[in-house]
């Protein structure tokens, strides 16, 4: 008998014997093909738990792919924070528009995190992180409008999230934090611990709406920014604790940006899988990790998928799967325009498999 979707996923998160891994896409899912088809579009949809729900499934419901991811930004957290965040385009991700909080290492003024965030309660209770927990909460109810094929019990639910780093970065702009860890580390390891709990439950709030896997995003702990003996201390430890410790789910996801290959055996400390970019050789990623870690990706997300054509797309997720991959996914969020041919071709690629 043929396993569902969810079935396929969970195997692939303990690492099981499969005969193909799954396809789902773990990172930014929507595509303007998507939106049209669904009539669930940014702006919109970043702000609607109804509409966040329904494109959420909509890989599902129109490339047959293997598991909802629902969140499309990076942004929800700092605009909670207090920050401006224009969430303006059905084409283009929200953009964050000030950084209001202080990290001055030139003059050595900090502003001290703990005392200026809200409560961690208040924060899971209002904005657009009040609007991802929703969202897993109508996937989880099966009270998805627009998607015929959506059973939460055929099919897992992936929540998005930001890092503790990269959203410490957004408020005082990340520049500021690259170079705190060169010349006040104890100034960012405040930041880093104020937010942490935050993180953490946020992360646990998703998987108790009903998440399955939280896939994090810490972009700004990659290396094109950090060099790799700062990733423990600026992100690591903060990821692990705020992603490691949760309850229920079948386990989160640290995805990192770039080629990570020289942090790859400090990020599988983290939590229970990875995300990485195609940037990152695959052979070389399961022969470094592949057994201590879930690996999820890592299909370009620019090239093939979205620039590049149908042929190339199917060369790029063999790639991925020949060389091991548990989930395969793109290394990177999905660009909006990314042509319905390429997604498509990327699931039947995958369900197409045999080894």
């Amino acid at each position: 008998m043929a396993m569902t979707p969810r079935e396929r996923v969970t195997a692939a998160m303990n690492k099981e014997n499969l005969d193909r891994p799954p396809v789902a896409i773990f990172t930014q899912s929507a595509t303007l093909g998507q939106m049209d088809a669904l009539g669930a579009a940014w702006p919109d949809a970043h702000k609607n738990p109804d509409l966040m729900a329904t494109l959420a499934a909509g890989t599902i419901e129109c490339f047959d792919m293997e598991g909802a991811r629902t969140a499309f930004c990076l942004t929800a957290e700092s605009e909670r924070f207090g920050l401006t965040v224009a969430v303006d385009k059905k084409d283009a991700a929200p953009m964050i528009k000030d950084h209001s909080y202080h990290f001055d290492c030139m003059n050595g003024v900090y502003d001290d995190l703990a005392e200026k965030l809200m409560p961690v309660d208040e924060f899971l209770a209002g904005g657009r992180p009040a609007v991802v927990i929703k969202s897993c909460e109508l996937l989880k109810a099966n009270k998805v409008k627009g998607v015929k094929k959506w059973d939460s019990e055929k099919y897992p639910i992936v929540a998005g999230n930001t890092g503790v780093f990269t959203i410490c970065g957004n408020l005082c702009d990340t520049e500021n934090m690259i170079f705190g860890m060169m010349m006040a580390e104890e100034e960012v390891k405040k930041w880093t611990a104020a937010m942490t709990p935050y993180v953490k439950a946020y992360t646990q709030a998703l998987i108790d709406a009903g998440a399955d896997v939280v896939q994090c995003s810490e972009p700004s702990g990659s290396t094109d920014m950090l060099s790799p003996d700062m990733f423990e201390t600026a992100a690591g430890k903060a990821c692990r604790e705020a992603l490691g410790s949760t309850k229920g789910g079948l386990g989160n996801i640290l995805h990192i940006c770039g080629d990570t290959t020289p942090i790859l055996d400090q990020m599988v400390t983290v939590c229970k899988g990875i995300s990485i970019e195609e940037k990152v050789d695959s052979y070389k990623a399961v022969e470094m990790v592949g057994d201590k870690t879930v690996l999820v990706g890592n299909v370009g997300s620019v090239r093939p998928l979205y620039q590049g054509t149908a042929a190339e797309t199917k060369e790029g997720v063999l790639k991925s799967i020949k060389a091991g991959f548990n989930i395969i996914s793109s290394g990177c969020g999905i660009a909006p325009a990314t042509p319905n041919e390429n997604m498509q071709m990327m699931s039947d690629t995958v369900k197409s498999y045999s080894a």
